[in-house]
């Protein structure tokens, strides 16, 4: 059997860990071993990972980072303390069905003849919710937009059972998302796979514009089933610590900074320039603490642009497909 590494990074996660490490264990899938990074929480989350890795018949290797790095910089702490050819990364409030693993693996394998062939596979994601209430899709696959959007495919829309092919998507939800690490390690920059100066918010996002630059493809598969409470959601901004509210700010420009072509920039102007005034306008009436995001990215231009530098060197096929692509996407899953 392929050997799996489930990485999962925690920051005040105790109210989500015990259920997450829980359904790991029910994964039918073996042999796995586990990686727990916490990031400096405050809430007993280290606690609930040793006291669950001592009772438990899993490999459980529980790491205290002194201070938080985010979903970035505890995520590569995690990958470097594993080895097996393919890795499930995994938020603590996801929840995957037993046979997950398997699902993504079987999928993987049948649609490997791309450019390089399969570098991560994602499941249908539902969000947790409480009894009673309507069920709702969190995500089916990432798929980008005019506005250089990245969004989750279905995500927050009652499940009416839509999204029910498999089929090759731009991104894959760090959620919840099995990739290989052999592509991982093909697109690591300085051996980190996930960009520090992301911290926390579009990391996935910028990690599958790499996949996809290099020749790797993702696959969705439908019948990988699992959960996610979602904390972080665009309808929510305004209930977010500060924090977060500023790393989604800068990174949203990280992204085109690192990714964006000049033929690019000059096709989806007319859209990307509205967006970013109404954030501007929308950071000055009701968010001044995120303006420090414009200030960061104009003190470390000249690094990101050497970032952008290699980055673009790199790269072996063009992602402008996936641009036109969304609005296919949209229109399907409208009907």
């Amino acid at each position: 059997m392929t050997a799996i590494d489930v990485c999962i990074v925690t920051f005040d996660s105790a109210d989500d860990l015990a259920g997450c490490l829980e359904s790991v264990e029910a994964l039918t899938h073996r042999p796995l071993a586990v990686q727990v990074v916490d990031c400096a929480s405050r809430d007993g989350s280290l606690a609930i990972a040793r006291r669950f890795a001592a009772a438990t018949s899993l490999p459980i290797t529980v790491v205290a980072l002194e201070r938080n790095l985010g979903f970035a910089g505890g995520m590569n702490a995690a990958l470097a303390r594993g080895t097996a050819p393919w890795v499930l990364l995994l938020n603590p409030d996801a929840r995957p069905a037993p046979d997950y693993l398997d699902r993504l693996l079987d999928a993987s394998a049948a649609a490997g003849n791309g450019a390089r062939g399969v570098g991560a596979a994602t499941g249908r994601l539902s969000r947790l919710v409480a009894g009673g209430e309507r069920p709702r899709l969190d995500a089916c696959g990432m798929k980008l937009t005019l506005t250089w959007r990245h969004l989750d495919r279905g995500s927050g829309r009652p499940d009416r059972g839509q999204h029910r092919t498999r089929a090759r998507v731009f991104g894959a939800t760090g959620a919840a998302s099995l990739f290989r690490r052999e592509a991982l390690e093909d697109v690591a920059i300085d051996g980190r796979v996930f960009d520090d100066w992301f911290h926390s918010f579009r990391e996935d996002a910028e990690l599958c514009f790499r996949l996809q630059e290099r020749g790797w493809d993702v696959v969705y598969e439908p019948l990988a089933a699992a959960q996610h409470r979602r904390r972080v959601a665009p309808g929510r901004r305004r209930e977010l610590e500060p924090e977060i509210n500023f790393h989604s700010l800068k990174n949203r420009y990280l992204l085109r900074v690192y990714h964006q072509t000049p033929a690019n920039l000059v096709a989806t102007l007319p859209f990307t320039l509205f967006r970013d005034l109404v954030a501007l306008g929308y950071v000055l009436l009701r968010e001044r603490r995120s303006l420090s995001a414009y200030g960061w990215l104009w003190r470390n231009r000249h690094a990101l642009y050497e970032r952008r530098r290699r980055i673009q060197g790199r790269r072996t096929r063009s992602i402008e497909p996936w641009f036109v692509r969304a609005a296919v996407t949209d229109h399907r899953s409208s009907s």
